[in-house]
């Protein structure tokens, strides 16, 4: 992978990661307060979900 591709997917997570507050930004505060509301291991369990997630979809992709 070169440097052009790791901008290239560092330019699409900001684009899927701002779209929630642009489009809806009242919802997106409703859910931001709630995950302020969970425990510290639920959100480091969500957080190890989305990375494995993220490396099975990478590998099966490659």
């Amino acid at each position: 992978m070169d440097s052009h591709t790791l901008w290239l997917a560092l330019a699409l997570v900001l684009i899927i990661e701002g779209f929630l507050p642009f489009a809806t930004p009242a919802q997106w505060r409703k859910m931001f307060l709630q995950i302020l509301q969970l425990k510290d291991e639920q959100i480091r369990f969500f957080g190890l979900c989305c990375v494995l997630f993220g490396v099975a979809l990478l590998w099966i992709l490659s």
